[in-house]
């Protein structure tokens, strides 16, 4: 699998990012069988593998660092923090005390010393992103940190970040994770070019949109049931008028696969790091099966015809539900705009 440069760091990584969100009681909850999945990936040749702290409370993260113990230095490992772990209100966000304990029960978690890009999982406009920076180059000055990178984060909130870094000498943000699919477009609009004004790598994350370009909503069939639908009825339920213009949208878009001759879980993904701004795209398979469906996405080449009726189905820069943009602005709500 060739290699791509994460941003400005020399660091390269396959164009494939391994997501463990399934790994755990949120999806596999065989860990020998994730385990194997994740050997899998490497061997097949994806050395980048992404996970979190909030990935079923932690097991994820568990099952990652049991997978890659004696493979450590050919992985180039990512994790993340921000989303609740306890029901001590400071057990979770941006604060520099969260920070710097969460990162020891991750490292202890992985079973490693060092996490090589450590990533704040989501905004929080009510802490200082200075207050965030400052402890995040405390632990890459410590060694526990090799770089540091931002998720879900609008392109304004990138922009602070960097000048803030650069304003007081502190380590920079070195990529973004944002949402992007054929379905979620809304960050190439302003997202993707202002990462890439910035030299930062980018690594989407639901480049499948959370399983509706994973080939099973069809036109006409029952749509698959799942958790994470019964989790998310903003997302999926066909009772809403955004969710059915999904379904129109992934429908025509397995129609350009199949005449294309391509399956539509490699269609999708070849079209997220075909992006010039875009690094790796994760994918985050639950079963051995679903990872072979996806291996080889980097070596499809789509024409310029493909993409314009892609563009026609989907206009760039649009998410069809706006509910999949994964971050909603705060200064949105009613108390935000109302004296």
């Amino acid at each position: 699998m060739d290699r791509r440069l994460l941003g400005r760091t020399g660091v390269s990584v396959s164009p494939l990012c391994l997501g463990a969100m399934m790994f755990g009681s949120w999806g596999n909850t065989d860990r020998e069988d994730s385990v194997r999945i994740i050997h899998a990936a490497l061997d097949a040749g994806i050395n980048f593998i992404d996970t979190a702290d909030i990935y079923s409370a932690g097991e994820s993260e568990e099952i990652v660092g049991q997978a890659i113990a004696g493979r450590r230095e050919e992985v180039v490992l990512a994790t993340k923090f921000h989303a609740t772990m306890g029901a001590d209100p400071n057990e979770r966000g941006n604060s520099r005390r969260w920070i710097m304990r969460e990162v020891e029960s991750s490292l202890r978690r992985l079973g490693t010393d060092w996490i090589d890009l450590y990533q704040v999982h989501r905004p929080e406009p009510e802490t200082d992103i200075e207050e965030t920076l400052g402890a995040l180059s405390d632990l890459v000055h410590q060694g526990k940190v090799r770089y540091i990178g931002s998720s879900t984060f609008p392109a304004s909130a990138v922009v602070e970040a960097q000048w803030v870094s650069r304003e007081r000498g502190l380590q920079r943000f070195v990529c973004e994770q944002p949402p992007y699919s054929l379905l979620v477009r809304g960050v190439e609009e302003d997202l993707l070019p202002t990462a890439r004004r910035h030299g930062m790598g980018v690594i989407p994350w639901s480049p499948l949109a959370g399983g509706w370009l994973s080939g099973g909503w069809r036109k006409g069939q029952d749509p698959p049931s799942s958790t994470r639908a019964q989790r998310l009825p903003a997302r999926y339920d066909l009772a809403l008028e955004a969710n059915r213009r999904k379904l129109e949208a992934a429908d025509a878009l397995a129609v350009v696969a199949e005449e294309s001759g391509i399956s539509l879980i490699h269609l999708a993904l070849a079209f997220v790091i075909r992006h010039p701004a875009v690094t790796a795209a994760i994918i985050g398979p639950r079963t051995m099966e679903q990872l072979e469906s996806q291996l080889g996405a980097e070596q499809v080449e789509l024409s310029d015809e493909v993409l314009d009726r892609i563009d026609e189905i989907v206009p760039p820069g649009r998410n069809v539900n706006p509910a999949d943009g994964g971050w909603q602005n705060p200064a949105l709500e009613p108390a935000a705009r109302r004296r």
